[in-house]
């Protein structure tokens, strides 16, 4: 039992560096952009050392591949929560589509990273770029296959129409971002297209 309890504090101390190295990468990326974020500048974040790092991650791109994993899958989870799935599907729409833009203006730097720079990374990008494509296309398939879709007479979506509206979205937010735009002024634009390919409409067409 006692050797059950130190393995677990350390497992929990591993953690903890883990998360804060993690932490240190998104608060570097807010300053000044992953691609000038150092591996120093990671630990003076963190308040740890690069032994420490070097312990958890063998590169920075571990660490950046990791950090955006995370960030991605807490996206889904909050709009998924968002979403009421006996709502009408055009509310639900809108619920989504607000959950998103509301964690898009919390974390614009990481967002934006995902989008322009993982791919620059060539590759070494590609799983987690899949993964997050993924992750956000097979969120959408299942809101759409919902009770509250269900009771309009609506099909379910393609996962290739969920990808192509995961697309629009992200490169949407890219230059949103990019150009120093309110981040809200996304919701109208957001809203109209993925209504579009999630209502009936997009039945008669798809």
């Amino acid at each position: 039992m006692a050797t059950t309890a130190v393995l677990q504090a350390a497992a929990t101390r591993t953690d903890d560096f883990r998360q804060r190295l993690l932490d240190g990468l998104a608060a570097s990326i807010d300053e000044r952009g992953y691609r000038d974020s150092t591996v120093a500048d990671i630990v003076r974040h963190a308040r740890t050392s690069k032994r420490t790092f070097y312990s958890e991650f063998a590169t920075k791109e571990d660490c950046f591949a990791e950090l955006l994993t995370a960030n991605n899958d807490e996206i889904v989870a909050t709009i998924q929560a968002a979403v009421d799935p006996r709502a009408p599907w055009r509310e639900q729409v809108h619920q989504a589509v607000v959950a998103y833009v509301h964690t898009i203006e919390e974390r614009p730097a990481i967002t934006l990273s995902w989008i322009r720079e993982l791919p620059a990374l060539g590759e070494y990008a590609r799983p987690t770029l899949r993964r997050g494509f993924g992750r956000f296309a097979t969120m959408i398939v299942e809101l759409s296959s919902n009770e509250g879709f269900r009771a309009a007479g609506l099909a379910p979506i393609s996962h290739a129409v969920a990808v192509i509206l995961v697309g629009g979205l992200r490169e949407l937010t890219a230059q949103t971002v990019e150009d120093g735009k309110p981040v809200a002024d996304m919701i109208e634009p957001m809203l109209a297209v993925s209504l579009a390919l999630l209502g009936p409409a997009a039945e008669a067409t798809v």
